[in-house]
């Protein structure tokens, strides 16, 4: 075992002034670690839009009545509030799980070498969402579940999963400019499946806000609109998400675009199909607590394969920096 350095005065104010830069300054990850690191908030991501679901699905959404504590009194859930209780003050702890994951892609990200700005930004990006939507998870509480608000608390999850998976994905490639595997037209499309896909999943949270899940056994304001008719267009734009992907699948097989593109879009269509299936059972079957949670799930899988899409048109290859030599000057190339 090697020696321990010691840690003089001037590291210690470097480390509590910039801690980050400290840590880049005595680590190298490999690209392995940084990956992984990217992939941790994508996967906790999921996990807390599940649970969230199961607060709402068990009617635990006012377990804590209050936030940021549990009640007035204590900060933690007690043995008084029962199942509900737990279940709710569970749910705010992954929170802590997900800041954890967050801060780890961070420091991993900002330890690389070379230094990629952009890769940081991406996970300082996910720790102002994880922040907004606790708070914006606390209003939700202090409004007693509003409908309005339970939706805005969702689409802000489903901001922080597309930030993820783009992390997740630019952790994988180089800062090169980036080629595009496609032409422009199937660009478009692709753009096209990206607007019906988060129609669908803003229509989704109309039918939550409007279905028979309020999220707590007590009167729960729920929004002014016919369910049915709501769930039945979500329905039309989940059609509309699928026919586009069918498309796309097909064009890209005509123009014998490359692989990766092709292989995203077939995994986005058996997911739709998946969810399609799950979507047509839970309403036919007066909406079962457990497929809707599945439901939720799949509508995570689902926008993390559209995104997946959208990302797999382009490459970026890696910039290398050559270290000049005795009489050399530094040199700026891409890797082909």
């Amino acid at each position: 075992m090697g020696r321990v350095p010691n840690v003089t005065r001037a590291d210690a104010v470097a480390a509590v002034r910039n801690p980050l830069a400290f840590i880049a300054e005595r680590w190298t990850p490999t690209r392995r670690t940084v990956q992984r690191a990217a992939l941790y908030p994508l996967v906790m991501s999921v996990v807390i839009v599940v649970t969230g679901g199961a607060v709402r699905l068990t009617g635990s959404g006012l377990g804590c009545p209050t936030w940021p504590k549990c009640t007035d009194d204590s900060l933690t859930a007690t043995g008084a509030m029962g199942f509900h209780g737990a279940i709710e003050f569970g749910n705010r702890m992954l929170t802590y799980v997900l800041c954890a994951a967050v801060g780890w892609a961070i420091i991993a990200a900002r330890s690389e070498k070379p230094y990629r700005r952009s890769l940081t930004r991406l996970g300082w990006a996910q720790f102002w969402l994880v922040m907004s939507n606790a708070v914006l998870g606390g209003i939700v509480v202090l409004v007693g579940l509003n409908p309005y608000t339970v939706a805005a608390h969702f689409l802000a999850a489903t901001a922080l999963l597309a930030v993820a998976a783009v992390m997740w994905q630019r952790a994988r490639e180089g800062d090169g400019e980036p080629r595009p595997l496609v032409g422009k037209p199937v660009q478009q499309l692709v753009w096209f499946l990206v607007v019906a896909s988060t129609l669908l999943i803003a229509v989704g949270t109309v039918v939550t806000g409007a279905g028979p899940h309020a999220g707590d056994s007590s009167e729960v304001e729920r929004m002014p609109l016919d369910w049915e008719t709501i769930a039945k267009l979500h329905a039309v734009l989940a059609w509309i998400v699928v026919t586009l992907t069918f498309a796309l699948w097909f064009i890209l097989k005509a123009v014998d675009a490359p692989k990766n593109p092709l292989d995203r879009t077939r995994d986005l269509f058996l997911v739709l199909l998946g969810q399609g299936v799950i979507g047509y059972v839970q309403y036919f079957t007066d909406l079962p607590e457990a497929l809707v949670g599945l439901h939720m799930f799949g509508s995570c899988l689902v926008w993390i394969a559209v995104l997946r899409v959208l990302l797999a048109l382009r490459e970026r290859p890696e910039t290398t920096i050559d270290l000049p030599g005795p009489a050399a000057e530094v040199t700026v190339g891409t890797r082909a």
